[in-house]
C-alpha cells in the first residue's frame, strides 16, 4: 500500500515586468484565437511565451504599438536572437530562434486578418532553416533492458513505473502522448491504443507489445486503484497523488531510472522513441510502417532512422565487404 505523500506547493507564477505594455493585449487575444482554431494547449502556450520574449525586447526599445513595427525592426530582433547569450555564455539554439520568429510571422498575419494593421511587417522576414539532425543517443537493446529492470516491482510505485517504461518502449509514444493517454483509448484485450490529437493534432492507432500489455494489465488490476484519491481523471498513468503525470515529472522519473542503470546519456522519454524506431528498422520493419507507427506526417522525418542504424550496417559490412582483417592477396 502506498503511503500518502505531502504535496509540494507549486512555484509562484512569474509576472513579467512589461505587463503594462499594450502589446500584451494583442498577445492574449492571439493566444485565445489560437486555441479556438484548434491549436493544442501546449502550442498556444509556446506562442504566448514566444511573444512574451518579443515584448520584453520591445519594452527596452519603447515599442508599444503594432504600427511601430517594420521589416528592419523585426530584422533587428532576429539579429538580437542570433547574438543572444545565456547566463552560461551559450547561444540560443537555432531551433529556438526559428520557433520565436515563426511565432512572429503567425502573430502579424493574425493582426492583419483582424484588421489591426494593413499589412504584415514580417511577411518578408527570412526564417533560418534547420539542418536535419540525428538523435544524439540511440540506446542498444541491452541498455533498454537494463533501464526497464530498474523499478522495484515489489512495490506499487515500481509496478506503475515499469508499466510506464514498457509502454514508452513498446509504442514509441511521445512524452505528452503517454501523459494524456486515457483508459478508454487503451484496448488491452486487442493490444492496441489510440493516440488522440497527437503532434499536429493527428490521431493514430498504435499496437502494444505483449510484454507491455502484461505489465500494463498488472498495473491496472493491482495498483491503479491504490493511487486514486477521490476523483478519477481517467488517465492511464497516475502519480502517487492520483493525478495525471506532468510532462516534466514523467521525464524526471525516466531520467532517474536511466541514471540507476549506470548510463550517462542525455535525454529521457524520447530515448525510448528513438530506440524503438531504430530497433524495429534494424530488424526489418519497412520505413513506411515506422512512419505510421511514429505518427510522422512527412516521411523525411522518419528517414533519419535509416541513418542512425549504424550497428546493422556495421554487421552487414563486416559480413560482406571483401577487405577484411586477415585476408591476404592470395586468399
Amino acid at each position: 500500500m502506498l503511503r500518502p505523500k505531502q504535496k509540494m506547493p507549486r512555484r509562484p507564477v512569474h509576472v513579467e515586468p512589461s505587463e503594462a505594455n499594450p502589446l500584451h493585449h494583442y498577445k492574449r487575444a492571439f493566444v485565445v484565437w489560437s486555441r479556438t482554431i484548434g491549436i493544442s494547449e501546449a502550442g498556444a502556450e509556446i506562442r504566448g511565451n514566444g511573444l512574451t520574449y518579443f515584448i520584453r525586447w520591445c519594452d527596452e526599445r519603447g515599442l508599444k504599438s503594432l504600427s511601430d513595427f517594420t521589416l528592419p525592426v523585426l530584422e533587428r530582433y532576429q539579429r538580437y536572437l542570433h547574438h543572444y547569450r545565456t547566463a552560461q555564455g551559450k547561444p540560443l539554439a537555432l531551433s529556438t530562434q526559428q520557433q520565436r520568429l515563426v511565432v512572429l510571422k503567425t502573430f502579424f498575419r493574425w493582426a492583419v486578418r483582424e484588421r489591426y494593421i494593413p499589412y504584415s511587417p514580417a511577411s518578408e522576414l527570412i526564417i533560418p532553416r534547420l539542418p536535419p539532425r540525428l538523435p544524439h543517443t540511440v540506446l542498444t537493446i541491452e541498455e533498454v533492458e537494463k533501464i526497464l529492470a530498474q523499478p522495484d516491482v515489489g512495490t506499487a510505485a515500481g509496478i506503475r513505473d515499469r508499466a510506464a517504461l514498457e509502454l514508452l518502449y513498446s509504442t514509441a509514444l511521445r512524452r505528452m502522448e503517454i501523459v494524456k493517454l486515457q483508459l478508454h483509448d487503451l484496448d488491452v484485450k486487442n493490444a492496441f491504443l489510440r493516440v488522440r490529437l497527437g503532434k499536429g493534432r493527428r490521431d493514430r492507432v498504435v499496437p502494444v507489445g505483449t510484454r507491455a500489455i502484461a505489465w500494463i494489465t498488472k498495473y491496472l488490476e493491482d495498483v491503479r486503484s491504490l493511487l486514486l484519491a477521490g476523483h478519477d481523471p481517467g488517465n492511464v498513468i497516475l502519480t502517487d497523488f492520483g493525478e495525471p503525470f506532468e510532462k516534466n515529472r514523467l521525464g524526471d522519473m525516466v531520467k532517474r531510472y536511466i541514471a540507476n542503470a549506470g548510463l550517462k546519456v542525455p535525454g529521457a522519454c524520447h530515448l525510448f522513441r528513438h530506440a524503438a524506431a531504430t530497433h524495429m528498422l534494424e530488424n526489418g520493419a519497412d520505413i513506411r510502417y515506422i512512419q505510421a507507427f511514429l505518427g510522422h506526417a512527412d516521411l523525411n522525418a522518419t528517414q533519419v532512422y535509416t541513418q542512425v542504424s549504424i550497428r546493422k550496417l556495421q554487421e552487414i559490412h563486416a559480413a560482406t565487404h571483401p577487405a577484411k582483417l586477415g585476408r591476404t592477396e592470395r586468399d
